[in-house]
């Protein structure tokens, strides 16, 4: 397969857009919060909403009925104009490429409020193909509208065909801002049996070994993500972007949200979608690292500065890949710290 030449990759695609990014901004991303910007009640919270998430996500895609698509989009933009963001990031998931409402999704929200908007997700990424495609409408929109930051693209895994395909998506583009597991989609498109929204099934299990006295024999619910999620995490690492658990549908059992997410943070994801209130705090607890992990992480980095060598910590052995273990912990409590002073202070920070 042809490939751009390296020194083109990070040029921009259209005259007057402006460079890529050679690295992400760094951002705290522990929940991508979903709001249905047709509906003026919720529009109204916004303002309360912002102190409390990392990113507000305005939904244009699925959730939104047919005959409401224009008022999202309309709804989206006035959102937009009338909130100062400040340090929560905007993002907008607009419509599939294959829809009839995606086009105005794009042109109308760069050219009103694309100065404003920090990342694009895109549903039902099934290649590089479709990422080349917003690539170069986004330069030439940000060329003609003067932008002067790029607009990134964040895709949906959820499609048989985009798992196949998900290292050539996760190296499409300097655009590229990470990819986030849609578990309804893909179980659909697998023809998978559950219709569950992520988190377990309690049919999928291993039995443990028949005993000759007929005893009854434990069973152990196994995870149906696991192989993607990891798949997706080894992508989006190898290709410096992030990876994040999608949509927890679940809204009655915290404790189930709770272990998906955990799952997910302990495999390396950054951050989940929180479709409800009630999954903000769940997101918070999880992805930002426990302060008993942190400050054994500062003894790693306080006992090995320059990253060499071993040392014994509390009896055990740290070395340098340890030590790029407790890095990332620390780096991240920074960030939680700066955004929120309650784990501050339990960070020590």
């Amino acid at each position: 397969m042809s490939m751009k030449l390296p020194r083109n990759f990070y040029k921009p695609l259209a005259i007057g857009a402006p460079t890529p990014y050679r690295e992400l901004p760094v951002h705290l991303e522990r929940m991508i919060h979903f709001v249905p910007p047709h509906i003026d009640k919720v529009r109204a919270k916004v303002p309360e909403l912002l102190g409390q998430v990392d990113v507000v996500l305005g939904n244009l895609e699925d959730a939104i009925p047919v005959d409401a698509k224009e008022a999202a989009r309309r709804g989206f933009i006035e959102m937009a104009h009338n909130n100062n963001f400040e340090n929560t990031e905007l993002w907008v998931r607009i419509n599939a490429l294959n829809s009839p409402w995606v086009l105005d999704d794009v042109l109308q929200i760069v050219e009103d409020v694309g100065y404003k908007l920090d990342v694009i997700m895109l549903p039902k990424v099934e290649g590089p193909w479709d990422i080349h495609y917003l690539d170069q409408l986004l330069a030439q929109l940000e060329a003609r509208f003067g932008l002067r930051k790029p607009i990134l693209i964040h895709a949906i895994l959820e499609t048989a065909e985009g798992v196949n395909n998900v290292k050539a998506i996760a190296t499409a583009s300097p655009r590229m801002h990470g990819m986030s597991l849609g578990p309804a989609d893909l179980a659909a498109s697998r023809a998978m049996k559950t219709t569950r929204v992520g988190g377990g099934h309690p049919e999928y299990k291993v039995l443990a070994d028949a005993t000759g006295n007929g005893a009854p024999r434990a069973a152990f619910q196994q995870d149906l993500w696991h192989y993607t999620l990891a798949t997706m995490v080894d992508a989006c690492a190898a290709a410096g972007i992030k990876g994040f658990y999608g949509p927890f549908g679940d809204f009655s059992d915290p404790a189930a949200c709770e272990a998906q997410f955990r799952n997910a943070f302990l495999l390396g994801c950054v951050g989940a979608w929180t479709l409800h209130p009630s999954q903000v705090d769940i997101a918070k607890r999880v992805f930002s690292p426990d302060p008993a992990e942190v400050a054994f992480a500062h003894k790693i980095i306080t006992g090995m500065p320059d990253g060499s060598g071993a040392v014994m910590i509390d009896g055990k052995m740290q070395d340098d890949a340890t030590w790029k273990q407790a890095k990332v912990l620390v780096d991240l409590a920074r960030l939680v710290a700066a955004k929120d002073p309650s784990m501050a202070s339990r960070y020590g920070m």
